[in-house]
């Protein structure tokens, strides 16, 4: 799949998310509009299918992020032979693409099998990362988990104060690990990790910290010019290129500023309430 197309993808999720937080902001509007645009593109499905490994997985996320004033047929066929093919059924899934699966297939609307995020949960990384060492646990993994539980803060993630401290203390550690290895994506995706989990990274020393290093990090228009400092776009870049280093962490930190600062709203509150009250199978 092209950078192009992950792009799109994630500028849609961004899109959503802003929607939420803040609905009125008039800045949303030129974002919308491209997004829009590019879900009205007849061969965007198709572009889809350039990696077979991973073609199901992003159709899901395109049919989910579809604007709805942007809803087609295309959309439905895809969820049709997405479901035909039993792609919402367990059958054989990571518990990482299980979960994901599970967060794309309700934000589309569809009904499923796949299980709840209470198993889900259990089944993660996260829950399994006392004692592992920082630098052994998968990022991605951790913090996707925790986005998946609390659709990016906006719902309780559905664990227990002894289970959300737990998973608080795993990022927390990750994100002193990040901050030391100048890993920019990595800190931003975590400081969001933590506002998921009802902590205020504004105030805390490992979110502080990974806030300072994103400042420092940022070129003149904004972008982070790479996943890393030892991974950045190199100087004689074109805007091309600098694109591919840039776009993705990018992103990530423009999602992660937004949701942080959004009204400096109240966090969610946590629960213990089981997250099998949100079963839909």
């Amino acid at each position: 799949m092209t950078p192009r197309v992950k792009a799109l993808l994630q500028l849609a999720l961004l899109c959503r998310c802003w929607r939420k937080a803040t609905p009125d902001d008039p800045a949303l509007e030129p974002v919308r509009a491209v997004v829009e645009h590019a879900w009205r593109q007849p061969d965007f499905p198709r572009l889809l299918a350039h990696s077979p490994g991973s073609a199901r997985p992003f159709a899901l996320v395109w049919a989910a992020l579809a604007p709805d004033a942007a809803a087609s047929g295309a959309r439905r066929e895809v969820l049709e032979r997405l479901a035909a093919d039993g792609y919402l059924t367990p059958r054989r899934k990571s518990p990482y693409l299980h979960l994901g699966t599970r967060f794309y297939a309700e934000l589309a609307g569809l009904g499923h099998e796949l299980a709840s995020y209470e198993e889900l949960y259990a089944d993660s990384v996260l829950a399994r990362a006392d004692g592992v060492p920082a630098a052994e646990l998968d990022v991605c993994q951790v913090t996707d988990t925790v986005f998946y539980l609390s659709d990016y803060g906006f719902r309780a993630t559905g664990l227990d104060t002894r289970a959300r401290q737990r998973a608080l203390r795993v990022v927390e550690r990750l994100t002193d690990h990040c901050v030391r290895e100048d890993a920019w994506e990595y800190a931003a995706k975590l400081l969001l990790a933590q506002h998921c989990l009802g902590s205020d990274p504004l105030r805390t020393p490992s979110g502080t910290a990974a806030l300072g290093m994103l400042a420092g990090a940022a070129s003149p228009d904004g972008s982070i010019p790479g996943k890393t400092a030892r991974g950045r776009a190199p100087a004689s870049a074109t805007p091309q290129v600098y694109f591919r280093w840039a776009y993705q962490p990018t992103l990530v930190t423009a999602l992660t500023t937004l949701l942080l600062t959004a009204d400096r709203r109240p966090h969610p509150v946590p629960t213990t309430a089981s997250p099998t009250a949100r079963r839909t199978r």
